[in-house]
């Protein structure tokens, strides 16, 4: 018997052609050859069919877009056309629009006739509302001009052919002359159209008039061809967006290793031209759209370029900080000042007040905008920091407290932007450390002139650009003598012999000036001293309402003396109690109140218990309160301040102050109400002085010098920044730093070094832990980037991070 083949299609071939038999086999293999050239057959008539139906789909998406469109053309035109207007004289543009009704018109009739077999040719609401627009010419002389839309209707109803439907569909995909006959028909009409615009577009230019307000042809052309364009355009995202390939990797390479290339001598122009010819080497379509930024460098097209394909992953984000461009618009001719600081409110300290009020009063000078740059916490360190378990959920909840608690201090609008980097809290430091690159958080258009309030604190751990390669002139403002709080600590004598030199290190890398509040602070490279600090207004109205009360016979003081700061031992809660416990018996029957909240709150006040002082503790409140205002005598002792701020409140409000005599307190010292003392003897007259007289009014001169405005005038002084405002802004989105590329000196070299020496260092995990860095800040963590709305940083960074 002959074996038969198996019921299993066979894996060499079709399963049709493993039923042959056994005899006859030339015939069996033409059927089953025919049979599987049919199976090909049929795949290829369905794919096409779905093709056809794709392609009607779209048609009819289009043309309701189309419909909509128009319409929107048509109702804006009509605001005008239905207007009045004056006698036209005779050959008046009205006859160009009746070119498109004569000569247009008829053609595209004609192609509609021989189309209206195969589909319905309803204009629906569009065709309604431009039969209610359609006219006559008017007769020469006529009092009012109406336009004749008729020949734009015809435009539409040709662009927008309705594709027919039905069955046919199925069998479409073979009549490929007839489809060439149809699509050769539709170019036929696109082209006649386009010759008669332009034909209309030219007589209209000739012409050059407007019929008494009348938007004439020409303009009603350029509307409808804006419309076309806007319908016809591709949605955005449509186009597959090629990955990048390598000379784009290349050239984001170089550009990234810029502090490193600075150190090998490289200069800025070739780097950013090895840039623009590694780009520059593919054709871009994003070339095109390069205008859009108002600069052709190919730097920006490489940003853009990236980010495309970015957003083609799936990833968005609202670029938050820096981040509201409808809100917050930078103008091309202003500088640009950033103010970045290492605090933030609710956090009731001076890093976080001082600099506030900084960024409020440089910005009412009309020369320059401003950007206030805070930490943002997460939740879990907003809990430790921000007084009466506040906490804020989002960055704009926080940038709305802080507009608030100013405008409620302020005599004026603040007008200038707030914008968060990524923070942690560090129980042991007690303070905010930045994490990740601070300066990534200021956008290269804003990088003019920096303000780093606290540059040590800042740059510590500081591992990405260099404040001076990115910003045109850099300016840093001492706030804390760290050298003093560290010596307090275990081991205090080696780690501020270490912080003393990194602090040098990091202020003269990446700073060009150095402000310090007062002589108390360490003597840091290119720096100079002076108080560029004020007190808030609020608290001169307060002195003001005093001195006015005791002009008028009333009684300015009820209480006695006071001392407010925060309970931690290293703000002279430790002198405090040693004056009062040695000078106990000369200080009989005194009192003295203390307000303050902090880490070491039951410690003081239970040490304060033992020797048995006169004492009362109440919890920490702002100085503006108004159970504040009765005290006649303020009393610090403290000699960790650098300038303390409490202290110029107190004279504000007219009372007296006694305080060290200390380099830190140095600038009250000119002020008759400021009552200093070098021992403890010293101190006990001085307390027995001001408890027996009242205080002296305060001068216009001292007031003023006590003012924003007034520390405002210093700091534009000698930070040199008058003089670098009063230079012409430079064009273009980067501005470059001339004097560094161009005149290069030792000094250069040597800031450079160090800054890449630092870099370099702080890239390392290890080193960054042994120096007591809290683990994880080089780059912020994936909380950060859900508060903020961030790029993972190894998104940021896909090929190396420098």
């Amino acid at each position: 018997m002959e074996a038969r083949a198996s019921p299993s299609p066979s894996p060499q071939r079709p399963a049709s052609m493993g039923r042959g038999g056994g005899g006859g086999g030339g015939g069996g293999d033409a059927s089953a050859a025919l049979s599987f050239i049919y199976k090909g057959w049929r795949e290829v008539r369905d794919s096409a069919s779905a093709d056809l139906r794709l392609m009607r789909a779209r048609a009819d998406s289009l043309r309701t877009l189309a419909d909509r469109e128009l319409e929107h053309l048509l109702v804006s035109a009509s605001t005008t056309v239905a207007a009045p207007a004056p006698p036209v004289a005779a050959g008046a543009p009205i006859a160009e629009v009746e070119f498109v009704r004569n000569r247009i018109q008829p053609k595209i009739s004609e192609l509609r006739r021989q189309y209206a077999a195969s589909g319905d040719w309803e204009l629906g609401l569009g065709r309604r509302v431009l039969e209610g627009w359609v006219a006559p010419p008017p007769p020469r002389g006529a009092t009012t001009a109406r336009v004749d839309l008729s020949g734009i209707t015809a435009i539409r109803n040709a662009l927008v052919p309705e594709v027919a439907g039905g069955g046919g569909a199925s069998t479409a995909w073979w009549s490929g002359d007839e489809m060439e006959e149809e699509e050769e028909k539709e170019w036929e009409v696109v082209r006649m159209i386009r010759g008669g615009l332009k034909e209309l577009e030219r007589r209209s230019q000739s012409s050059g008039e407007i019929l008494g307000g009348i938007p004439g042809p020409s303009e009603l052309v350029e509307k409808f061809k804006s419309r076309l364009k806007s319908f016809n355009m591709e949605p955005l995202g449509s186009k597959e967006v090629p990955p990048l390939d390598l000379t784009e990797i290349m050239a984001n390479l170089v550009r990234q290793s810029g502090p490193f290339l600075d150190q090998l001598g490289l200069r800025r122009e070739l780097r950013d031209k090895l840039v623009e010819t590694l780009y520059s080497r593919q054709n871009h379509s994003l070339s095109a759209d390069s205008s859009l930024l108002g600069d052709d460098n190919s730097t920006d097209e490489l940003d853009l370029r990236i980010a495309s394909v970015l957003q083609s992953t799936g990833y968005h984000t609202d670029d938050g900080l820096w981040n509201e461009p409808s809100k917050y618009e930078v103008s091309d001719n202003k500088r640009h000042v950033a103010i970045v600081t290492t605090a933030s409110l609710p956090w009731m300290t001076g890093t976080a007040v001082n600099p506030l009020f900084r960024a409020a009063y440089l910005a009412r000078n009309s020369k320059q905008d401003v950007t206030l740059v805070v930490p943002w916490l997460c939740k879990s360190d907003q809990e430790l920091v921000y007084p009466n378990s506040m906490t804020f959920s989002s960055p704009e909840e926080q940038e709305t407290y802080i507009k608030k608690w100013l405008e409620e201090r302020l005599g004026f609008e603040s007008n200038f932007k707030i914008s968060f980097y990524p923070g942690k809290f560090s129980k042991e430091r007690r303070s905010i450390i930045p994490a990740g690159d601070t300066s990534q958080f200021i956008s290269s258009r804003e990088a003019d002139i920096a303000i780093l309030e606290e540059p040590e604190h800042l740059n510590w751990y500081h591992h990405g650009n260099r404040w001076t390669d990115k910003f045109n002139h850099v300016v840093g403002v001492v706030h804390t003598n760290y050298l003093e709080y560290i010596k307090r600590e275990k081991n205090g004598a080696l780690q501020a012999f270490l912080v003393k030199h990194i602090n040098n290190w990091v202020t003269r890398a990446y700073c060009d000036k150095v402000l310090r509040l007062s002589a108390a602070t360490q003597d840091l490279p290119k720096s100079i001293i002076c108080n560029v600090h004020g007190v808030n207004p609020k608290f001169l109205k307060i002195g003001d309402k005093i001195m006015a009360d005791r002009e008028n016979g009333q009684q300015s003081f009820s209480k006695g003396a006071y001392f407010l700061g925060k309970m931690v031992w290293a703000k002279g809660y430790r002198e405090l109690l040693d004056l009062l416990d040695k000078r106990k018996s000369d200080l009989q029957g005194f009192k003295l109140d203390v307000y303050g909240s902090g880490e070491d709150s039951q410690e003081v006040q239970s040490t304060a218990k033992k020797l048995n002082l006169n004492l009362n503790f109440f919890k920490g409140r702002d100085h503006a309160d108004d159970s504040l205002h009765g005290y006649k005598v303020f009393i610090n002792p403290s000699i960790s301040d650098v300038l303390c701020t409490a202290t110029a409140e107190a004279l504000a409000m007219g009372k007296f102050v006694i305080c060290a005599e200390h380099p830190s307190n140095e600038f009250f010292m000119s002020f008759p109400n400021c009552l200093t003392y070098r021992t403890p003897e010293e101190f006990v007259a001085r307390v027995n002085e001001a408890m027996a007289r009242e205080p002296q009014p305060l001068t216009p001169e001292q007031r003023y010098n006590l003012s924003w405005e007034a520390a405002t005038e210093r700091f534009m002084e000698y930070s040199d920044l008058d003089k670098v405002l009063s230079q012409p802004v430079t064009e273009g989105v980067h501005r470059s730093k001339t004097r560094r590329t161009i005149q290069s000196n030792l000094s250069d070299a040597m800031d450079g070094g160090l800054a890449f020496a630092h870099h370099c260092l702080t890239g390392s995990e290890v080193l960054r832990l042994a120096t007591g860095a809290i683990p994880g800040t080089r780059d912020y963590d994936k909380q950060h980037c859900v508060d903020m709305g961030l790029l993972p940083p190894q998104v940021q960074h896909p090929v190396y991070g420098w």
